[in-house]
């Protein structure tokens, strides 16, 4: 594919409720989308960066002068057969995993239709089917917790996972475990802990979890390796891998037994798939994780959790949940048994419909050589 020509989306979508984390509450979300076109193709990807640096020093701000300063001159004009080449016309760029991301995702959905083949068969998928996990952000009550997780298995959803953080942990998984006793139930800290407060994660191993997520600080492998030694839960690493070589050294001294692989956070699906062919190779289970994408990064995530090595449910709740707009047809919903159907059709699979993007746009910027 030819890169003719990208136009960079700034959006605004409001949400339908906060989503609470340790790192605070969103109302809304700031989104930058990627339309590439060349030789009569278009192209879309999608930048999974916030409005703050607090779950990566990355942000909407960062990331689109990022794009338009350094990695569209470096890629504009040119045409590349496969994304390795792609990513080498870049590769001094230091960082900046997500604002490269939201370009290679472009990219994988415009090989993928100039090939006339899906996304998931582009990747190497293997399956035709997702399953699908929830996140729950921090809610007002425990009782009102047992509420939210009890509406989502009604609709399906294979696991659930609570958001955590200090004065907000053991009573609360008690208690849903009380409710709901034989759920596939995980937590998520988002690097809220210290090692200092591992007496917490000794409790929640009476729980039966399935993993405990991302507990300890973003780049602090050793204490995560400290931590696993002195409980039974599974760890599952998320901000402490950002490449195929942090996951090689988390898996070297058994800082966590379970990974989850964020396309943007790594710098793309090529790195993704890197990681995910070494946690295989280690026996190591890997699942998809989200970021509250629109339908676009939600069926780019579909076609990376095809592959073989995915083997607990993804984070991939529809994006409707989180937005009153949706911006792909057809929209992207799990069947009552909790699962995806991956999409089958050329690249990403959905059609993006640009009047909904213009509906919320902040700043639109057309760029070529």
């Amino acid at each position: 594919m030819k890169i003719e020509s990208c136009e960079l989306f700034e959006t605004r979508f409001p949400m339908k409720a906060p989503f609470k984390t340790s790192f605070g509450a969103e109302t809304s979300r700031r989104i930058l989308l990627v339309k590439l076109q060349g030789e009569g193709i278009t192209a879309w990807g999608e930048c999974t960066a916030s409005d703050a640096p607090l779950y990566s020093y990355e942000t909407v701000d960062t990331c689109y002068y990022v794009i338009r300063t350094f990695l569209l001159p470096a890629i504009l004009g040119k045409r590349f057969a496969d994304v390795p080449g792609f990513r080498r016309t870049y590769a001094e760029i230091k960082g900046h995993h997500m604002a490269k991301a939201a370009l290679e995702h472009a990219l994988w959905d415009g090989l993928a239709k100039e090939k006339g083949v899906s996304l998931s068969a582009m990747m190497g998928g293997t399956r035709s089917k997702a399953a699908a996990g929830i996140s729950i952000g921090i809610q007002e009550s425990i009782p009102m917790t047992i509420d939210v997780v009890g509406g989502f298995l009604a609709q399906g959803f294979q696991r659930i996972k609570l958001k955590i953080m200090p004065g907000w942990d053991v009573e609360l998984i008690r208690e849903v475990r009380r409710h709901f006793p034989h759920i596939a139930l995980t937590v998520d800290a988002n690097s809220a802990y210290t090692l200092e407060q591992a007496n917490i994660f000794r409790e929640l191993d009476e729980f039966g979890l399935l993993y405990i997520e991302q507990p300890l600080a973003h780049n602090d492998l050793i204490d995560h390796a400290a931590l696993q030694a002195m409980i039974k839960t599974d760890i599952c690493l998320d901000e402490s891998i950002e490449s195929v070589g942090d996951a090689r050294k988390a898996f070297q001294i058994g800082a966590g037994r379970v990974v989850n692989i964020k396309s943007g956070r790594v710098g793309g699906g090529d790195e993704s798939i890197r990681i995910h062919n070494l946690a295989q190779e280690k026996k190591v289970p890997v699942w998809c994780g989200g970021m509250l994408e629109t339908g676009i990064g939600r069926a780019y995530n579909l076609g990376l959790a095809s592959l073989p090595n995915f083997r607990l449910p993804a984070d991939i709740s529809p994006s409707f949940r989180f937005y009153v707009d949706e911006i792909v047809d057809p929209p992207l919903i799990p069947d009552a048994m909790g699962e995806y159907e991956v999409p089958q059709g050329v690249g990403i699979g959905v059609e993006v419909q640009e009047k909904a993007i213009q509906k919320r746009l902040v700043r639109h910027e057309r760029v070529a050589p």
